[in-house]
């Protein structure tokens, strides 16, 4: 199924980004064409959203001869004021844009860049310096099922997870979010080492597979840690909850003086009498001892769905040098600085922010699908359709902020989408930045060297009309 349709849907809460409005209102015209199907890409709806009032920021920024990045302190919400319901009905539950854009800020030498803009601009430098502004926030974590429902989605968001204490004190883990590289086998093995207290080695995530994992909506929409990860917790701790009742039993007390910590139930104020969740799960196997009623397994399942999205954010800045005699755009320096709530591990949410990063500046400056005049796509294969390589792309300096999520125990926030969804709008913003003195308001995706170049002459050549 393509959601093709559904894409618009999801950006239309979002056009008012981190924004305080008064009003706001959105109309989608669907248009059914001959050109190729399509589906949702990284970001679904949100990437189109924030491009858009971006963009408008920018230009509003210029109208009234204010700095973007002031113009946008002016009107964002302010981390006091979180939690925030927005003109479009979604309640953001954390977030500190201050904190995001003034690190950003500092990272990118934003005030010597401007400086130097300048300067190029006074010598009349055919070397323009663009610099991009991009705060944006996004919706993820999907579900909640209702809201999906009120959008006639035709599946819930709910997600899926069982963990099995084997009797050697190992785990397997089932999740229905299956991965295709976010990393899932390492994320859910830390998660459950924390919660359970065994070796993150003792853990096996088991996913893909519906003859293994027969439960579960996926990933997509930043919501495998969100949805997924929480539905885990909530397994462990059913798990724990099983183990504290048969400890009681092993050890002749009442369960309510029992305290979990390292991996133990022990008796509170003994810690020496006490027994490892290992331990447990032997005894549990075994079955010689455990109390009346009580069944010989550990093994617990969770299906979570939540009541909000999550909502994580961050300020991206991106300086371009563009050759105003070929249209040639070179990236110079990109920062970004992203909030996405409680880390698990700081090396996949690096790789995320990454691809993010480089699929948004892909579409800034060289993907594309085009077609002839009869409707045939010319851009069939990756000898005519550009994937930019690494040597394509610049350095990035990434770095994070943290307000933890206080809408799952984890306090995380969704990371998949976060890239993209900031950097396209970015890059065109600092494109556009670096031609405005020409008189240039806008070039369209992707901003190819010829389409920087015509939109200089057509802007040359309205000026020399007036």
């Amino acid at each position: 199924m393509l959601v093709t349709p559904g894409v618009p849907i999801l950006g239309a809460f979002m056009y008012n980004a981190i924004y305080k409005m008064d009003a706001y209102a959105f109309r989608c015209t669907g248009v059914f064409t001959t050109k190729m199907p399509t589906d949702a890409y990284r970001g679904a709806g949100r990437p189109e959203a924030t491009y858009a009032i971006e963009h408008l920021m920018d230009d509003l920024a210029a109208e009234l001869g204010v700095d973007p990045i002031e113009l946008r302190e002016r009107n964002w919400i302010r981390h006091e004021e979180f939690p925030f319901t927005t003109i479009a009905g979604l309640t953001y539950d954390t977030g500190n844009y201050e904190a995001a854009t003034a690190a950003a800020k500092e990272l990118f030498g934003y005030d010597g860049l401007r400086k130097e803009q300048a300067d190029r601009v006074s010598a009349g430098s055919s070397v323009r310096l663009g610099i991009g502004v991009s705060t944006f926030t996004e919706m993820c974590g999907l579900a909640p099922s209702r809201v999906l429902g009120s959008l006639a989605y035709a599946a819930g968001g709910w997600e899926y997870a069982s963990v099995r204490m084997l009797p050697t004190g190992k785990v397997e883990v089932v999740t229905g979010s299956s991965a295709h590289g976010q990393g899932h086998e390492t994320a859910w093995s830390q998660i459950v080492a924390d919660q359970l207290g065994v070796p993150f080695e003792d853990v096996r995530v088991l996913h893909g597979d519906t003859a293994i994992s027969h439960k579960g909506m996926d990933t997509y929409g930043s919501r495998s840690l969100v949805v997924g990860g929480t539905a885990l917790v909530n397994a462990c701790g059913k798990v724990r909850e099983k183990a504290r009742v048969i400890a009681a039993g092993l050890l002749e007390v009442s369960a309510d003086d029992l305290e979990w910590s390292d991996g133990r139930w022990s008796v509170r104020g003994d810690p020496d009498q006490g027994r490892s969740i290992g331990e447990i799960a032997f005894a549990a196997f075994a079955a010689h001892n455990l109390p009346d009623g009580v069944e010989p397994s550990l093994d617990s399942d969770a299906t979570y769905d939540p009541d909000n999205f999550s909502y994580p954010h961050g300020t991206h800045l991106c300086a371009v040098e563009v050759d105003t005699e070929t249209g040639q755009v070179k990236i110079r320096s990109y920062v970004a600085v992203d909030d996405v709530g409680v880390v698990v591990n700081p090396l996949i949410v690096e790789g995320q922010v990454h691809g993010g990063i480089a699929q948004g500046v892909a579409q800034a400056l060289y993907e594309e699908a085009a077609y002839d005049s009869s409707g045939n796509l010319v851009t069939a294969s990756l000898a005519d359709y550009l994937i930019p390589s690494a040597a394509d792309l610049p350095t990035f300096t990434t770095a994070r902020t943290t307000t933890p999520s206080t809408l799952n125990p984890l306090g995380v926030k969704g990371v998949g989408e976060a890239g993209t969804i900031a950097s396209t709008p970015a890059v065109v913003n600092a494109i556009v930045d670096a031609l405005r003195p020409l008189g240039v308001s806008d070039v369209a995706m992707p901003c190819t060297p010829e389409r920087v170049w015509r939109a200089i002459q057509q802007a040359r050549s309205e000026g020399d009309a007036q």
